[in-house]
């Protein structure tokens, strides 16, 4: 990405080991996030270009002299930051606090928007995966990179729970797959607040029982309206804008907990006297997806969960650009890679 609306494919040298702890990963699946079109919208041009992506799937064709926990030929899935998985963030679940992680992409790293990557920290960063490339599954598990484990931090966050009123803000891949953590945690009443016909047929089908398509003050009335006049007991914040954090902070019930996984788009949080003397929760953050693959990779190979169905369009790399515009048009809920 060379800036605002300025996407190329170009040739890059080959991804190659460095390190003893790296891996060498040969990508077969991959996705645009909508976090990519915060800078596909907003960065100033810039002469070199930021390799992009860091959701993806794909073989092991080397490793490092260190590595124990992958060998070549290994099918994986990476989360969105690497780690170690042995600091101690790493070992409370906080892989995205990791001492010694860091991000994909930029001027230098490799993206997961490309051919190959190599992967620092091989051994606390990637995840086998126990199927073939083109298995059926692939773009569920896919999402355990990113998408279905960021709802799930959501959830988990909001303090979802059985019996609880759910709210999730946000009708993205991430508030979709919201959709699905909180009905997987137990919720009786799921609101989605969504305004696009597609996505929010899809939320029925993944569990939603409500949808709110009003925005500001009218979508807080509604949905206190739905829910006695009280509030959501759990709200998962999945947009990251102004509007959508303080329309969170707003429906939830006194006592209740607001998950923010939307990356902040503004410098301060609104309605902090508000949510202070209500006892609201505010919590959340980068998700540790790595912390939660274990957990939720199941539930996709036994078919409970179905998180792939967000990915609506595929493409191969030379359709990357394009992919880019049709998430950014809405035309595309989230878009797939196939290499």
């Amino acid at each position: 990405m060379y800036g605002a609306h300025d996407v190329r494919v170009e040739d890059v040298p080959d991804a190659r080991i460095i390190e003893p702890t790296d891996a060498l990963v040969r990508v077969t699946r991959a996705c645009i996030c909508g976090s990519d079109l915060w800078p596909y919208n907003s960065m100033p041009a810039a002469p070199i270009g930021n390799r992009m992506g860091h959701e993806f799937v794909g073989i092991v064709e080397d490793i490092g002299a260190d590595v124990r926990s992958v060998r070549k030929g290994d099918l994986v899935v990476a989360p969105f930051l690497w780690s170690d998985g042995t600091c101690e963030f790493c070992q409370q679940g906080l892989h995205s606090s990791c001492l010694h992680g860091g991000r994909w992409g930029g001027t230098e790293l490799d993206g997961g928007q490309g051919e190959a990557l190599r992967i620092p920290q091989a051994d606390g960063t990637l995840v086998r995966l126990p199927v073939g490339p083109d298995h059926a599954l692939m773009p569920s598990l896919l999402t355990l990179s990113d998408v279905m484990g960021t709802g799930h931090h959501a959830a988990r966050c909001a303090r979802v729970r059985p019996g609880v009123i759910a709210a999730v803000v946000g009708d993205g891949a991430v508030g979709l797959c919201g959709v699905i953590a909180a009905r997987r945690l137990g919720a009786d009443q799921i609101i989605l607040l969504g305004r696009h016909p597609d996505r929010i047929r899809l939320a029925r089908q993944f569990g939603a029982t409500d949808v709110v398509s009003e925005r500001g003050d009218a979508a807080i009335e509604r949905v206190r309206a739905l829910t006695g006049g009280l509030g959501a007991h759990s709200v998962l914040e999945c947009v990251g804008h102004g509007e959508a954090v303080r329309t969170a902070l707003n429906i939830a019930r006194a006592g209740g907990a607001v998950g923010r996984v939307g990356v902040p788009q503004e410098a301060t949080t609104p309605d902090v006297q508000k949510t202070f003397f209500a006892n609201v929760t505010i919590a959340g953050g980068p998700a540790p997806v790595r912390a939660y693959m274990h957990e939720l990779m199941p539930d996709i190979l036994e078919g409970r969960l179905e998180p792939g169905r967000v990915l609506d369009r595929v493409t191969t790399i030379d359709g990357v650009p394009d992919g880019y515009r049709a998430m950014n048009d809405r035309e595309a809920i989230k878009v797939m890679i196939k290499f």
